[in-house]
């Protein structure tokens, strides 16, 4: 087989087998360093045989059983290898989990560990991005600009904590799943927004983190398909990422919805997020569960890529989501879409409202500096603009911001 082909089929089985094979060595030998090398040890493996041998017929497989063996010699060097061999049969064991949970899948398992709440939240990000997505501790590090050797600090305490914790290897029960199912939910929105509108950094949006959120949605779709959540985060992640290509100017600067060109739109993202979102109104008019958090969100998002925005439909929207969670954040999205129903100055007076708690957030202040100058307010917009453009830290919106003050001035 050619270079170049092997090549091809390693980079295949990296973005399809690697959750698969860390999940089944951490629930076998019920440790998630262990795991970790051991699956890098196979992938390596197969980087140095794969072009010599050929791919074998079944990836997934070969690079588990390598992995596994990989694992046992580990062990074996260790002091405490009987104990661990004993907990784990790994000598004889090579069974998959036991069905102890309404899930049987590693996968799941392994997710609900990396999202454990004794973990800070940045560290559940991290260890997400490394176990479940496959990223390198350097390309993580990258991500959130932050050396490379914090970055391994912060993977290496939150794997040495969960373990003194005495987090269980098991499949999630369906108490675990309602309980803990909404943090899981929040630490792969946070990847996915930390990508695609980067809260540092010169670059205004990574790819890669999108990417790797929305491969977790997708694949918490597959192990909880029946989860009206799930489907509602996955359908925002969609929704959104299919106006990623009109975001951003060639010049590097944000481009609002309004400006942007749909025809630049990833029409086969939007298609099916909407599809996603039918299934929830059908679910929930045939009498399922209401709507939650994600899935208000991800019908916003809907009304927003399906022609001409319909305000009054997103104001009642975020009515809703406000029922659900009254957040600043929420109320402040909610006032922007009544300045587009009701006029700027309605708008603003709700802005205005929020001013004690959000004086810190640069779009609270964007949105202002837009009504006001919708508002003829020309003093108090470029104050409003100078405060946005002090506290982004995105450059893509420091550069809009920076144009729509200018704008003013002239």
């Amino acid at each position: 087989m050619s270079v170049p082909a092997a090549e091809q089929a390693i980079t295949r089985a990296h973005r399809d087998e690697w959750a698969l094979v860390v999940a089944g060595l951490a629930r076998r030998f019920g440790d998630l360093d262990v795991a970790e090398e051991s699956a890098a040890e196979a992938f390596l493996a197969a980087a140095e045989r794969w072009p010599r041998d050929g791919v074998p017929p079944n990836p997934g497989g070969w690079l588990a059983t390598t992995a596994s063996r990989r694992a046992i010699d580990r062990l074996r060097r260790e002091s405490q290898r009987d104990a661990k061999q004993r907990a784990a049969g790994m000598m004889a064991d090579d069974t998959p989990a036991e069905p102890i949970g309404p899930v049987e899948d590693d996968r799941l398992r392994l997710m609900f560990i990396c999202c454990h709440p004794v973990l800070a939240v940045e560290a559940r990000v991290a260890l997400t991005l490394r176990l479940l997505g496959g990223l390198t501790v350097a390309g993580i590090a990258r991500a959130f600009l932050v050396p490379e050797t914090t970055m391994a600090r912060r993977i290496t305490r939150a794997k040495a904590k969960i373990g003194a914790a005495g987090v269980p290897y098991r499949v999630p029960t369906e108490d675990d799943i309602s309980e803990r199912l909404p943090g899981v939910l929040a630490v792969v929105y946070l990847i996915f927004n930390e990508g695609y509108l980067a809260g540092d950094g010169d670059d205004p949006v990574r790819a890669d983190l999108t990417g790797q959120a929305i491969r977790l949605g997708r694949l918490l779709r597959t192990l909880l398909p029946v989860d009206g959540e799930v489907a509602g985060l996955l359908a925002l992640m969609l929704l959104t990422e299919a106006r990623r290509p009109a975001r951003v100017s060639r010049t590097g600067e944000l481009i609002v919805l309004a400006e942007q060109d749909r025809d630049l739109w990833d029409r086969g993202l939007i298609a099916e997020g909407h599809a996603l979102i039918r299934e929830r109104i059908a679910a929930v008019e045939s009498g399922g569960p209401s709507v939650g958090r994600f899935q208000l969100l991800a019908a916003i998002n809907a009304v927003h890529t399906s022609g001409a925005t319909r305000w009054s439909t997103i104001v009642a929207l975020y009515g809703r989501l406000a029922r659900l969670d009254p957040s600043p954040i929420v109320r402040l999205n909610r006032a922007v879409a009544v300045a587009e129903v009701d006029g700027p100055a309605a708008g603003l007076a709700e802005i205005d409202q929020l001013a004690g708690v959000l004086d810190g957030y640069h779009a609270f202040h964007a949105a202002r500096a837009d009504l006001l100058r919708r508002l003829d307010r020309g003093g108090d917009a470029r104050a409003a603009y100078d405060r946005a453009i002090d506290l982004a830290g995105n450059s893509a919106e420091r550069a809009y911001l920076t144009r729509r003050r200018e704008e003013l001035q002239d």
